[in-house]
């Protein structure tokens, strides 16, 4: 299942305190080979969804993304302004 960096976890918070609803995360779904994967904030799991949770940070991932990132690790990194720069790595 995929896996949070500490950065990952804290990001994905603070972008999820946009969300109005309690409960909230960030949503990851494949978009096919050519265009890779999309985040976006989400109130809530789609059905089928895996949920991850590390230190209260939400995120769910759509059933075609979830074997691709079996073994993945998202790690975060936010700028100088505040935006926030998601990447993928290899769990070792």
């Amino acid at each position: 299942m995929l896996t949070l960096t500490d950065n990952a976890a804290s990001a994905v918070k603070t972008i999820s305190s946009q969300i109005p609803a309690e409960g909230g995360g960030l949503r990851i779904r494949d978009t096919g080979p050519d265009t890779g994967f999309e985040l976006a904030l989400a109130p809530s799991p789609e059905q089928g969804d895996a949920v991850v949770e590390t230190d209260g940070a939400l995120v769910f991932v759509d059933p075609a993304a979830s074997d691709a990132l079996d073994d993945r690790i998202l790690d975060a990194e936010v700028g100088d302004d505040g935006s926030v720069r998601f990447a993928l790595g290899v769990r070792g």
